[in-house]
């Protein structure tokens, strides 16, 4: 922390406004390093231990939330051993580490929420909280009711039953079809395996929504923040 007035300090720690600080300052409710201070030019740096009528207060931390639409191509990680690209290297204006929400796999793209907080990365992962998240998914193969019957009552992969999925048939050719398919589980490479039991070969794999969250037309390749009510929505999505 670069040293700063202690009515700044104060302001960033989200007492108060600088103007309201001041006041607090001169009211004899401040201490810095156990000793109280009164003098509006003190100054505090690294080290110095702020304390409000005997509570330590903190510069509150900004928080990083972005939503990112990853390409085919990218390890959803922070770095790889084989150097193969991550969604890192489409991140490069953040100085702040952040981390990706959850996975996409290799040959995924779409939606991918990335942050610096690891309390939001609990709430949006963990299997409790059940969050729907939806693909677009070109499938080759005949889009039979039967096999879309039972993706919707669940599968079994990996020696476990999927829960029930919500399938949506969006277009459909002669050998093959483009599915919107909603689940709320996280396993690994799940739609892939899905389809896969009932008879479909995934062509390509594309998450748009996630915790009542769109990607919408967001570039791909690009990111953009959330703004604070995308922020407080999946949140909420994550509590039901």
């Amino acid at each position: 922390m670069e040293e700063m007035r202690l009515q700044k300090y104060l302001a960033l720690c989200g007492v108060a406004s600088r103007r309201a600080a001041e006041e607090i300052i001169l009211q004899g409710r401040v201490s810095v390093n156990g000793e109280k201070c009164t003098l509006l030019g003190t100054k505090v740096a690294d080290g110095d231990v702020v304390s409000l009528d005997g509570e330590e207060v903190k510069i509150e931390e900004k928080k990083y939330y972005i939503m990112l639409n990853k390409p085919v191509g990218y390890m959803t990680t922070v770095s790889d051993d084989e150097g193969r690209p991550t969604v890192m290297d489409l991140i490069t204006d953040i100085s702040k580490r952040i981390y990706p929400v959850g996975r996409l796999d290799f040959n995924t793209e779409g939606l991918l929420l990335m942050t610096s907080d690891g309390d939001f990365t609990y709430k949006i992962t963990h299997p409790k909280h059940k969050l729907d998240k939806t693909y677009e998914v070109l499938v080759s193969g005949n889009a039979e009711k039967n096999a879309i019957r039972k993706l919707e009552q669940g599968v079994f992969i990996d020696g476990r039953k999927t829960a029930p999925a919500k399938v949506d048939i969006e277009n459909f050719g002669k050998n093959s079809a483009l599915l919107t398919i909603t689940i709320h589980e996280g396993r690994n490479r799940q739609v892939r395996k899905m389809c896969a039991s009932v008879g479909f070969k995934v062509m390509g794999l594309k998450r748009i929504s996630e915790g009542g969250l769109k990607l919408g037309n967001l570039p791909l390749g690009k990111w953009r923040h959330l703004t604070e009510a995308e922020v407080k929505r999946i949140l909420m999505e994550a509590q039901k």
